[in-house]
């Protein structure tokens, strides 16, 4: 059948055609209407048949209650009838009932009279016993008089309490006080056998484990026996007194199968607290130190089990018992104040190993509750990874301290630096830096986890860079104070100096890795010692973090000659550098006195300079004195005066640079200078050239550095002493025609 919904009727006829259709879809509805009629149909009949079979169910169960009813009346009647179809029934069921009071009382006497006779065959069992704790012969037959004469102190006990008269029940207690001290005894014998269960296992002393088996055992029915008893007393307490006075046996829980239980546990935590002390000396023993533990469970798996009742289930006791055991324990270490961060690296390790072991055994995880250590793995490297970052840390912070009190008190000979064996100025805290990096890491290697090493190697990282900021910070926020007039006599300027080299070499010797590789830098040593504990998924992440802090040394050394050289011209060319382009500039000669002060910076400073700055050295400042310069056209009152002989005195300036650039002891640098220098041709078609060609002049400056900053375009052409607002207009439009082509950042862009 179609079980697809109906369409509507104003769906099938849409258009006057299809009223031609109404005869089909009269049948198709007839046939689908009798389909669902015939389900129908069927659907009644299949539940009218359920309900008369559930009637005829009811109706049966009331017949049978009825016939069980009839049953026990015939059964009632007929004992009614019993006792009158006897003769003498009352007077038999007297004598029979004196008779067996009799008997018992017979039994009784019998018992006391022999009672104490038969506590000394006990005691010279005990003491044969005592002799051979490795064999006990005498086991079974003490445990059997034993629970004989427990049953008959309680039969007496019991009889004496339920009579009217107790004034005797003290004289019973005091007869029967001995036994207390026999059991005790035998206790002894059973819990020694209880603690010691393994190693009889393990030696072979089959024998005596059945014994003791045996005797649980029969405990065990015992106690369900009388907790039984004690059930029904609480549920049907007349029927329970009247089975009460009749049954014979213990009377009360003695409970030997728990304390066996408590036993199995009492032993191993002896030995818990015995691999406590040995953990505590040697945390990388634990393993070898749990050996005991899997011996145990192994021994009782394979000796225990087939000389224990099936139905114990010995394996799995002693499992879930020692299983328990064993994450008290591992918590407990992890918790515990004498441990250390080595305790809890070996205890995040020893899970694995531990399921694996007791699934060998037949011991699924998911069978053992709870986890070893509550699934606190995550957690507990977490903890661990920020110790180690917290002590990487409170180290770090200590050796910035230290730095900042070195910083402080630079004002003494050496500016309170180090200096290398190539002599070389350094800090001196860059070595004991990554003495301390190396330390940490090594720490987090002997987690044997490389989740720990690589957040370790992460956090690390982030500390590196931080402490290139602080360090830039440092020297800014002291630079700021000679840049700004605030030091009076210049007292520790040099000593400012020598610290930004130190600064700018340790930077370098962080990644300097030398030309035949035999001497790597602390960075590159760096990841040598950490690759082999890391995984190849984190190397390759890495490698991006390892450039960006190359790159980061790189720029911090750079910074420090950079902030060098504007210190240079902030302090040493502060009383120069505002003459120049004005009247003043004509007859002075600032720029010879400016080289002659550069050439002394780069002879004093190159021995102490790493050799691979000195060139980037001279290179800074020959392009800071090229941007001061040409920033020079801001000077109050700079005018190029079309009368003025400014044309030759720029020659001069640049032919006075030119030729101690052609004189360096590297001609690479020189050239590369130069070349850079060669903007001041730019410089000086915008001052020299006819008004009508400065926006041509422009556009060619423009087309050969892109960067050309308009505002300092606009600041030459009003030194020109010939400046109108129309030129400052036609360049403007001719900076809106031209479209250049961006590339590298060229020295205009640091001329505003």
């Amino acid at each position: 059948m179609d079980d697809t919904p109906a369409p509507k009727l104003s769906e099938l006829l849409r258009h006057p055609d299809d009223l031609d259709k109404i005869p089909g879809l009269k049948q198709e509805f007839a046939r689908k209407k009798g389909a669902i009629d015939g389900q129908l149909r069927n659907g009644l009949r299949e539940q009218l048949e359920r309900t008369q079979s559930g009637m005829n169910g009811l109706t049966d169960g009331q017949r049978t209650v009825q016939l069980i009813k009839d049953e026990m009346m015939n059964i009632d009647r007929l004992c009614s009838e019993s006792q009158t179809m006897i003769k003498d029934f009352a007077s038999i069921n007297l004598v029979s009932e004196a008779h067996r009071n009799f008997v018992a009382v017979e039994t009784m006497r019998h018992n006391l009279e022999s009672f104490n006779d038969r506590l000394v065959v006990v005691e010279n069992m005990l003491r044969e016993d005592d002799e051979d704790k490795e064999n006990m012969p005498n086991l079974l037959p003490c445990h059997y008089e034993l629970t004989q004469l427990r049953n008959i102190r309680d039969d007496a006990m019991e009889q004496i309490q339920r009579a009217d008269d107790t004034s005797l029940e003290g004289t019973l207690e005091d007869y029967f006080a001995r036994l207390d001290d026999v059991i005790d005894w035998f206790d002894e014998h059973v819990g020694l056998l209880a603690m010691n269960l393994i190693n009889l296992v393990v030696n072979d002393n089959n024998g005596l484990v059945v014994r003791f088996a045996v005797i649980m055992e029969a405990e065990e029915k015992s106690d369900r026996r009388v907790l039984a008893l004690q059930e029904a007393l609480k549920d049907h307490k007349e029927i329970a007194v009247r089975f009460q006075g009749i049954a014979d046996g213990a009377k009360k829980v003695r409970g030997y199968k728990e304390k066996f239980l408590e036993a199995i546990k009492l032993s191993a935590e002896q030995q818990f607290e015995a691999s406590r002390e040995e953990f505590l000396d040697d945390p990388k023993l634990l393993e070898k130190i749990m050996k005991w533990y899997f011996n145990d469970l192994n021994a009782v798996r394979v000796g225990m089990t087939p000389l224990m009742p099936k139905k114990w289930k010995i394996g799995k006791v002693y499992a879930d018992i020692y299983h328990t055991l064993m994450h008290d324990f591992l918590v407990g270490m992890v918790d515990d104040p004498e441990a250390s961060s080595a305790h809890t690296l070996e205890i995040i390790s020893f899970p694995e190993k531990y399921y694996r072991k007791m699934a060998k055994m037949g011991y699924e995880q998911k069978d053992l509750a709870p986890h070893v250590i509550d699934n606190r793995e995550a957690e507990l490297v977490r903890d661990f990874r920020q110790l180690i970052i917290r002590f990487l840390d409170e180290w770090i912070e200590r050796i910035f301290a230290q730095e900042e009190r070195d910083f402080a008190d630079r004002n003494v000979e050496g500016s309170n630096l180090d200096q290398d064996e190539y002599g070389y100025f350094r800090t001196k805290n860059l070595v004991a830096l990554w003495r301390m990096l190396r330390e940490q890491l090594e720490a987090a290697v002997n987690s044997q986890r490389a989740d720990v090493v690589e957040g370790v190697i992460d956090a690390m990282f982030m500390r590196l860079r931080a402490r290139q900021q602080q360090q830039q910070r440092m020297l800014e926020d002291e630079a700021l104070r000679y840049e700004t007039g605030k030091v009076p006599e210049l007292e520790g300027f040099q000593a400012l100096q020598d610290w930004l080299v130190a600064t700018a070499n340790d930077q370098i010797a962080c990644i300097d890795d030398g030309e035949d590789e035999t001497r790597l830098g602390y960075l590159s040593s760096f990841r040598q010692k950490f690759e082999p504990h890391v995984t190849p998924q984190y190397m390759e992440r890495v490698e991006q973090e390892l450039a960006a802090l190359r790159d980061g040394y790189v720029d911090c050394s750079t910074w420090c000659i950079n902030k060098f050289a504007q210190l240079v011209f902030a302090v040493d060319f502060k009383t120069v550098m505002p003459d120049f382009f004005t009247p003043r500039w004509y007859s002075a000669t600032a720029m010879k006195q400016m080289v002659v002060t550069l050439d002394e910076y780069v002879n004093d400073y190159r021995a102490v300079l790493h050799h691979s700055l000195v060139d980037i050295f001279i290179e800074i400042f020959a392009d800071e004195l090229l941007v001061r310069y040409l920033s020079s056209v801001r000077n109050k009152g700079a005018k190029f005066r079309r009368t003025d002989p400014f044309r030759d005195k720029l020659f001069n300036d640049i032919a006075t640079a030119f030729d101690y650039f052609g004189n360096l002891p590297n001609p690479d640098v020189g050239a590369s200078i130069k070349q850079t220098w060669r903007v001041t041709e730019g410089f000086l078609a915008l001052l020299s050239a006819d008004r009508a060609v400065v926006p041509d002049e422009f556009a060619a400056f423009k087309n050969n550095y892109w960067d050309l900053q308009i505002s300092w375009v606009e600041a030459a052409l009003r030194a020109r002493d010939d400046f109108e607002r129309a030129m400052l207009n036609a360049v403007k439009a001719k900076a809106a025609q031209i479209e250049v082509m961006r590339g590298p950042e060229t020295i205009m862009a640091k001329i505003k």
